[in-house]
């Protein structure tokens, strides 16, 4: 499957390298030309020229940059990765009188979604450390790869990419459950923010159900 992947910190990076290691054709672009060559470098990804390179004939395109800069990059790319699956990896984390905080009134799926509306979003990939999805695993036990949307083939897409990475592959439901899976990954931050933290914790839902195969 091809991946464009638009960010080339270490979020950007770690899923670059775990999708090329699982057998992906990965191109990855950011806004700094060497940003974006060391981390196809480190990755075994190839290296775009610019956002539109790297999305133009993507199967899937991952943007892994901070949800700041969203609405610039959607209005770049929005014609290109129009039907295309986009998978939101993002979170939000704030900091209040008594530390960490976050809002649960939408998510940044939701928000992104609304952002490009001719492609279906997918939340994916968040609730994980970015060393964890090179190595989806926490003291031996594979990690479950959540996943939420309201587009059944766009989801299922996705779910295949979790589970060709090594993760557990976990259908949450519709995007709207994208505001549980990053409340997921802040109380994540949060427990490593308060407590001095080694960031190497990460969710597993024992025996999680599947969703109904049964005819309505």
């Amino acid at each position: 499957m091809k991946i464009a992947i638009i960010g080339a910190g270490n979020v950007g990076t770690a899923l670059a390298t775990s999708l090329k290691q699982a057998g992906h054709d990965v191109a990855i672009a950011s806004r700094d030309a060497a940003d974006t060559k060391a981390a196809a470098a480190a990755s075994g990804a190839t290296a775009a020229s610019d956002n539109l390179e790297a999305v133009r004939g993507a199967d899937v395109v991952i943007p892994a940059i901070s949800f700041a800069g969203m609405p610039e990059l959607a209005g770049e790319i929005r014609d290109a990765v129009a039907g295309t699956p986009v998978v939101d990896v993002t979170n939000r984390i704030a900091f209040g009188e008594t530390g960490p905080s976050i809002d649960t009134t939408s998510s940044n799926a939701e928000e992104l979604a609304a952002l490009l509306p001719d492609s279906p979003v997918v939340k994916a990939f968040n609730t994980l450390f970015a060393s964890q999805q090179v190595d989806p695993t926490a003291d031996g036990i594979r990690l479950d790869g959540f996943v939420a949307g309201d587009d059944p083939e766009a989801k299922q897409v996705v779910l295949g990419l979790v589970e060709s990475i090594g993760l557990e592959p976990v259908d949450v439901g519709p995007l709207e459950r994208a505001r549980q899976l990053e409340g997921l990954a802040f109380l994540n931050m949060a427990l490593n923010i308060t407590n001095g933290g080694a960031w190497q914790s990460g969710w597993k839902l024992v025996d999680a159900p599947k969703p109904s195969t049964k005819a309505a």
